[in-house]
């Protein structure tokens, strides 16, 4: 199977299911077996997978991405040994440099919810022209990927993370910041938004937030 095949919603649902690294393998750039050259698209969704990780709390260092040809027997075997090895010292996901495991699973359901969006935004204003894996690499650490994603996508997965928790329960603004480890004040920010939306509501009785 084409590497470019390889959907966001696998990589996110791989972790979602508790995998506690993904490891992908593609083609050599530049020696594609189709015309299409989805190598570079799976390099383009693994770049954009590790900006969305970092926003979770998720180590990025958990997604890889590995070019070699079917001569490169040895080269396979050596990049997966050392990646299992640091998976291994990394320790299970929601450990170590993670977010707390409970905290995860809400934002990576809040991920899966939110990925036609993001899909959306990827084909529509990340798409790099330019086939190289400098050209992809420029522009997914460049301050206008950014300034792209925080305007675009940071909104929309912390919406997603809100009304995730309070599908289950209502809760008060302190709580939900305390759930997801983010601030009150943006929290707050959030909710705001979400209740303009009718997305949210104020339960005045019991002093906390619901879905409307």
């Amino acid at each position: 199977m084409c590497s470019g095949r390889v959907d966001l919603e696998f990589i996110f649902k791989a972790f979602l299911n508790g995998q506690d690294g993904v490891f992908i393998g593609g083609c050599r750039l530049g020696e594609c077996n189709y015309t299409t050259q989805g190598n570079y698209d799976a390099l383009g969704n693994v770049l954009l997978c590790k900006r969305i990780m970092k926003q979770i709390g998720l180590d990025p260092d958990r997604l890889i991405i590995e070019f070699m040809s079917s001569a490169d027997g040895i080269l396979f075997a050596e990049s997966i040994s050392q990646f299992a090895n640091d998976i291994i010292e990394k320790g299970p996901i929601g450990k170590s440099s993670d977010s707390a495991q409970d905290e995860l699973k809400v934002k990576l359901q809040a991920v899966m919810k939110v990925l036609p969006y993001i899909r959306l935004v990827e084909r529509e204003r990340f798409r790099i022209l330019h086939k190289s894996r400098d050209a992809y690499e420029t522009f997914y650490s460049s301050d206008e990927f950014e300034r792209l994603f925080n305007e675009m996508i940071v909104d929309n997965l912390a919406i997603s993370q809100i009304t995730g928790l309070l599908k289950d329960q209502p809760l008060s603004t302190g709580e939900i910041a305390e759930k997801l480890g983010l601030n009150p004040s943006e929290i707050s920010k959030h909710i705001s938004d979400s209740t303009r939306h009718g997305l949210i509501r104020y339960n005045e009785s019991e002093k906390c937030f619901a879905l409307a």
